[in-house]
């Protein structure tokens, strides 16, 4: 197995473009947000994409169906960086509501709002926990990826429910024994706080915890992103043998579609942001530019 380290990316839900396309548009905006955040417009990185769309649509998206292609952000510089005084209310409503009723949910053993967010917003999500075949497909996908790359350096950066195949596949590994490691995880728009995605990972794992095979863990949530809306992750999973625990960092997805419409969920928009950028650059080696409200586990990872 050659050396050095490897960012292996695995998307979120809904269809997709071809997988060559995919992950072309993912390191095209991963660079792009090194070049505008971070002074890096030449740094180059091997990256590996594990693509599952196709295990739940027989078709993927051609240009004329895809509403949300990859496009450079507008204007020039830095992409905005989340600033805790200026982006406090930047709450989705459906948020504030998930915040007020959520632990109630969780108390009473019932869970309307997971059922909603699930099968009407959340549908390939929803399919994962209801279909094992896709369910252990999808996941065969990503620990064979994982597998081909154990004894490098790893950066796995998973996309919403993809955050939910990549914890489950690291448990997974973990409890069979497997070296592999991730030196770090990085989900972006997850919906791993959810309490229904928290009680089928207590189901499967036995408890909500960070994997033992995991080295730092950051967590990049648009407050604004309906699939964050319950966000906190460091208060929802309990550290690793290691001590690691999820870094929860709140950033701006300031992707648009064409016309103009934003969509906070958005990869790309995840993938550019200049904190993304930092924990890359960082894991990649180079000189880090000293941003506040950067996790410190970034650099730790390196």
């Amino acid at each position: 197995m050659e050396g050095g380290s490897v960012v292996i990316g695995i998307h979120g839900l809904a269809n997709k473009p071809p997988e060559d396309e995919k992950a072309r548009w993912w390191k095209t905006a991963i660079r792009e947000g090194l070049a505008r955040n971070g002074a890096a417009p030449e740094r180059d990185f091997d990256f590996a994409f594990v693509y599952w769309a196709d295990l739940r649509h027989d078709t993927p998206l051609d240009d004329a169906r895809n509403r949300e292609p990859y496009a450079a952000a507008d204007g020039l510089g830095a992409l905005p960086r989340y600033d805790p005084e200026r982006d406090a209310g930047r709450t989705s409503l459906t948020g504030r509501l998930y915040h007020r009723f959520g632990r109630l949910q969780a108390a009473l053993g019932v869970t309307p709002l997971d059922d909603v967010l699930l099968e009407f917003r959340l549908d390939d999500l929803w399919n994962y926990h209801q279909d094992a075949d896709f369910r252990n497909a999808a996941r065969a996908r990503l620990i064979d990826r994982l597998r081909r790359h154990a004894g490098r350096r790893i950066l796995l950066a998973a996309h919403s429910m993809g955050s939910i195949i990549a914890y489950d596949c690291l448990r997974i590994l973990e409890r069979a024994g497997e070296d592999v490691r991730v030196a770090h995880l990085v989900t972006l728009g997850a919906p791993l706080g959810l309490v229904e995605v928290k009680a089928a990972i207590e189901a499967e794992h036995g408890d909500a915890r960070v994997p033992g095979n995991v080295l730092a863990w950051t967590n990049l949530t648009d407050p604004a992103d309906v699939a964050t809306v319950a966000a906190a992750l460091r208060a929802e999973f309990a550290p690793s043998g290691r001590g690691v625990l999820p870094v929860d960092v709140p950033v701006i997805n300031a992707y648009r579609r064409p016309d103009g419409e934003a969509n906070h969920h958005k990869s790309y928009g995840y993938l550019r942001t200049p904190e993304f950028s930092d924990i890359v650059l960082a894991f990649i080696g180079g000189t880090r530019r000293a941003a506040a409200g950067a996790p410190e586990a970034c650099a730790r990872s390196s």
